[in-house]
């Protein structure tokens, strides 16, 4: 089968929760299915400016064909206080307004747009719901057409121009329960074909360890973007209080690209990205890894820190990775500093209750998102929605 993969940045160097779901799902599509795979997506790397880094062209990255195209303007200047603006109440916000807000967002890649529209696909996958190429390209597909959203509870959701985005789909796949709830309160879909899929989890078992995490030891791990709004500000503060109510070894590792430094402090370590091993050395040797992020559509770091056989410990916030805990049984969630204190503490002092946590969730990593199982179920539902859109059409 041939299918498209529509995304506004791709790569092995990129890090982020859609584009490393996207780059994984089409790379076992390829490997597993043996799918005639291609990606549109711009020359970016970095999501706050959208510069043009990588040359524009075809080439093949781990079996995928991909394709890229410069951009006419990255992200405006004037983005973000118009953006401040326009969000603190964006349900009275006006369709003109909204559209001039994913223009001034970026990437604005006509030339993508443009290609994606006229694919020879038997069905184009867009990811995610937030950016232009979504937004300017899924309404003028002619294939059938499929949707990831990677929807949180976010305010730029309710601006008047998504509820056409999400119409547009053929289908519609969600990561958690959590986020197809979201959706389906919130935009007309019920018709809409949909998947509940989540995303799959490598397997570290029989990973030769990297000997250098253990200058951390005793720790907590935080994995992916350093970022005030992945809250790692948040995480910091809570930290450091703690280790003034609780001296000892215990330190707080940073592991991922830093786009906000959290402030210094003496056991806050900030290792910046790191190679797959030592990451996987960091999750199995971890205390716990911690997911202080408010606003996640399924959150890769904590199906891969239970992968590891690492308990969790999660933003009380957060609707999806609160699910993940629910449903494993094999996460802790915080609401503010004494449960954050009280969730340390437990999972510092009792190594038993560290490792029946972790022998739960990777026994939910192991029954719901090894990639086999994923791949087949997304395979299924992709032939399904092309099958179905194709008869309509």
């Amino acid at each position: 089968m041939r299918v498209a993969f529509v995304l506004p940045r791709y790569g092995t160097t990129i890090i982020g929760g859609a584009e490393t779901a996207a780059r994984l799902l089409a790379e076992h599509l390829v490997a597993q299915k043996g799918w005639k795979v291609q990606v549109l997506t711009s020359c970016a790397e970095d999501f706050v400016t959208w510069d043009d880094v990588l040359p524009p062209g075809r080439e093949a990255v781990n079996g995928v064909g991909v394709q890229r195209f410069a951009s006419s303007s990255g992200r405006d200047p004037s983005f973000h206080p118009f953006s401040a603006s326009l969000l603190a109440d964006p349900a009275r916000a006006s369709m003109a307004d909204a559209e001039r807000w994913v223009d001034l967002q970026g990437p604005v890649v006509p030339e993508l747009a443009e290609a994606a529209a006229n694919s020879d696909a038997e069905a184009v996958i867009f990811y995610p719901y937030l950016y232009y190429p979504t937004v300017r390209a899924i309404e003028r597909v002619s294939a059938p057409t499929i949707l990831h959203p990677a929807a949180h509870d976010e305010p730029a959701l309710h601006l008047p121009v998504f509820p056409r985005v999400f119409a547009a789909a053929d289908g519609l796949v969600f990561q958690t329960a959590a986020e197809r709830d979201l959706v389906q309160g919130m935009f007309p879909v019920a018709s809409h074909r949909q998947l509940q899929l989540g995303l799959g989890v490598d397997d570290p078992d029989g990973m030769p360890p990297d000997p250098s995490t253990g200058r951390h030891a005793p720790y907590l791990v935080c994995l992916g973007r350093v970022d005030g709004h992945k809250g790692s500000r948040l995480l910091a503060s809570l930290f450091a209080t703690y280790k003034q109510r609780r001296p000892g070894p215990l330190r707080l590792v940073f592991a991922g690209p830093v786009v906000e430094a959290p402030p210094d402090h003496p056991e806050i370590d900030v290792v910046g990205p790191v190679p797959e091993r030592e990451k996987w050395s960091l999750l199995e040797h971890a205390v716990a890894l911690v997911s202080p992020s408010a606003r996640e559509a399924f959150s890769l770091v904590v199906a891969e820190s239970w992968s590891a056989r690492t308990p969790v410990v999660v933003n009380a916030a957060c609707a999806a990775t609160v699910e993940h805990c629910r449903r494993s049984e094999a996460g802790l969630s915080f609401a503010g500093f004494g449960e954050f204190e009280a969730v340390v503490d437990l999972l510092a002092g009792d190594e038993a209750a560290r490792h029946q946590l972790g022998a739960r969730g990777r026994a939910y990593v192991d029954r719901w998102f090894r990639w086999p199982r994923v791949v087949e179920r997304y395979a299924t539902f992709v032939q399904m929605v092309a099958a179905s859109a194709s008869r309509v059409g």
